[in-house]
C-alpha cells in the first residue's frame, strides 16, 4: 500500500530517488565538498581583502 502511495505522489521522480539512494555516498560527498570549497573560498577572499 505504501509503495502505491509513493508511486502516485512522486511519479517520474521515483527513478531519481532510486538513483540517489544507490549513489548516496558519492552524491553527498560532492555536495559537502562543494559547500566546503565555497566556505573556504569566501574566507580566503575576505582575508585577502583585509590584508590589502
Amino acid at each position: 500500500m505504501m509503495e502505491t502511495f509513493l508511486e502516485f505522489m512522486l511519479g517520474p521522480f521515483r527513478s531519481i530517488t532510486n538513483f540517489y539512494f544507490e549513489n548516496q555516498l558519492i552524491l553527498n560527498t560532492i555536495v559537502i565538498g562543494f559547500a566546503l570549497y565555497k566556505i573556504i573560498g569566501k574566507k580566503k577572499a575576505k582575508q585577502d581583502e583585509t590584508a590589502s
